[in-house]
């Protein structure tokens, strides 16, 4: 029972002991989602010593400034809303479309493989033989699609 006096007669700083906790397990657990509720956990306590609340109002003002950063943390700082100068940075493939490259199996039936650069890709594309010049007009997951050069 001493325990929960102690921790009840904390009072306010009972949302930055909470806050601390929460920001630990951030950084064990991935996610980027504890880190939002333990800064409305840090945003009441603030509050909570500042202004004389009581514990209900507290827990309600946790969860909408929980509520506020998750939802404004994930519609603004989505990956989908970064823009990059290198768009196509981790899409090996999509970076190859319009090179030239040379067939190094001969596309037959619509399937072979092209060299580009030091690597072999399987392509898809009009029939050519081994040795032909293709243009990468682009990708389908890691197949390259072709067209002939002098097209």
């Amino acid at each position: 029972m001493r325990l929960i006096d102690y921790v009840w007669n904390l009072g306010a700083w009972n949302w930055f002991v909470l806050a601390v906790a929460l920001f630990v397990l951030e950084t064990i657990v991935p996610g980027v989602l504890f880190i939002w509720f333990g800064a409305a956990a840090f945003v009441v306590g603030i509050a909570g010593l500042a202004f004389d609340i009581a514990w209900e109002w507290q827990l309600i003002a946790f969860a909408i400034i929980s509520c506020v950063t998750v939802f404004f943390v994930r519609r603004y700082a989505s990956p989908d809303m970064a823009v990059s100068d290198q768009p196509d940075l981790n899409l090996r493939a999509s970076q190859y479309v319009g090179r030239l490259v040379t067939v190094e199996e001969a596309i037959s039936g619509g399937r072979g493989k092209v060299r580009v650069g030091d690597t072999i890709w399987a392509a898809e594309g009009l029939d050519a033989p081994q040795g032909a010049r293709v243009k990468i007009t682009g990708t389908d997951g890691t197949v390259l699609l072709v067209e002939n050069a002098a097209s």
